[in-house]
Parts: C-alpha cells; sequence; structure tokens
C-alpha cells in the first residue's frame, strides 16, 4: 500500500499541527515524570529557570511575562519560598515590590533540572543527526515567534492554579498507566 500524498496515506498520521500537538503531549507528559523525582512539576521548573536567567525580577513582572494573573503568581510562588529554592528581597528601587531571587537550594536544584532536561532532550530527538536536531530546533522557534509566543514561557502558565502545583497525578493502576500512555482519558 503506498502512502504518498495522492492516496492520502501521509494524512492518517496527521497534519504538522496535530504532530506537534502530538509530540508536545508526549513531551510534556515524559518531562514531568523526568522531573517529578526532583519534588518539581513543569511550571515550578520554568519560573526557576526564569529566575535564573533574569534574577531580581518583581512578582508582577513574572505573573506578566507568564501570562499569569498577579493572584494566582502569589500563592504559587509562596510555595517555592516555602520549599526554600526562591526567596523575596525589597526591590532596592521600589520598597514596596519584592524582588525575587533564587536561593543556593534554588541553584542547586536548577543544575539537578538542567541534567533531566539535557537527557530528556536527546531522548526525545534521538532518530535526528546532529543537523536535524538543531534544523528543527530553528525551525520551531521560528514557528513559534510568528504565533507571537515568548521565548522560553510555556503558554500553558495561564491555566496554572496555585493549588495545582505540585506533582502530577499518579495513574492508580498498570491499566490505567497504559491508557494514559496511548493517550486515553482517566
Amino acid at each position: 500500500m503506498s502512502t504518498n500524498r495522492e492516496d492520502g496515506g501521509s494524512r492518517r498520521q496527521g497534519g504538522a499541527a496535530f504532530l506537534l500537538a502530538q509530540l508536545g503531549a508526549h513531551a510534556a507528559a515524559r518531562f514531568a515524570e523526568g522531573i517529578a523525582e526532583l519534588d518539581l512539576t513543569p511550571a515550578q521548573a520554568g519560573v526557576l529557570r526564569l529566575l535564573a536567567r533574569t534574577p531580581g525580577r518583581s512578582q508582577r513582572e513574572l505573573a506578566d511575562e507568564l501570562g499569569m494573573p498577579p493572584s494566582r503568581f502569589v500563592p504559587f510562588a509562596d510555595k517555592l519560598e516555602e520549599r526554600g529554592l526562591i526567596e523575596r528581597r525589597r526591590n532596592p528601587g521600589d520598597r514596596r515590590l519584592y524582588a525575587l531571587h533564587l536561593t543556593d537550594e534554588g541553584v542547586t536544584l536548577l543544575s539537578a533540572l538542567g541534567e533531566v532536561a539535557a537527557a530528556h532532550e536527546q531522548r526525545m530527538c534521538q532518530a535526528l543527526t546532529p543537523d536535524e536536531h538543531e534544523q528543527l530546533r530553528a525551525l520551531l522557534a521560528r514557528m513559534a515567534a510568528q504565533q507571537g509566543l515568548s521565548p522560553g514561557v510555556h503558554p500553558g502558565y495561564r491555566q496554572v492554579r496555585p493549588d495545582r502545583v505540585h506533582r502530577p497525578r499518579e495513574p492508580h493502576s498498570p491499566e490505567e498507566s497504559r491508557t494514559q500512555d496511548q493517550g486515553g482519558n482517566d
């Protein structure tokens, strides 16, 4: 059986948008599993990375960049502070604001997070040559920019709720785990 475009065979695999969504959901789930060992959620990992790149930003600035309402960001940051990963310091330029910084423990955890992320990147792209990997990264970055997405910021932060910032729910049974891996609902 031929799988060329004329007979619709390649369409059974889905278009580029579907494949991006399929791989994105798969990659996000595998990443969440990998960082669960660090007792982090993807949203928490993203905030730590953002603070490492731009320390000393206010809660409002971070909330705005992430697309989160400040009322949701504050309790989210509270949980990271309770874990000793970030600290709030008075902003020297405006004493009404707090500047957020990683703690030493946050920096250490970020290093471990980097190792998990690098291994995840390698697993996800192992079917590609190094040149193809870089070409794919560049094409995806160009598409993300064209869609108006902020570099390095997952659009899922808009849905993050303070009461849902802990580890993802574990499957209850091996059967449920297999169903989830195959894209089923729980």
